[in-house]
């Protein structure tokens, strides 16, 4: 994500619940992520796992962008 969009982001979070709710739990994704790729090896079970978080995350992501195009949009 880029600067720009994390900091506008962060100030809506304020107002728009439903993009805080997706960003935190970006956030969370981010750092379980984080945590199996310390991992040296991963099994069968976590890889699965970590695909499925990343595209979880996908999903968050491509909601938060639609609803900052909504924010954009309103204000343009």
């Amino acid at each position: 994500m880029e600067a720009k969009e994390e900091a506008l982001i962060r100030s809506l979070m304020e107002t728009d619940p439903e993009l805080r709710r997706h960003y935190e739990e970006h956030l969370e994704l981010e750092r379980r992520l984080a945590d199996l790729r310390q991992k040296p090896f991963l099994t069968t079970e976590e890889e699965i796992e970590q695909k499925r978080i990343q595209k979880q995350k996908l999903a968050g992501k491509d909601r938060m962008m639609e609803i900052l195009a909504r924010h954009r949009h309103a204000a343009a």
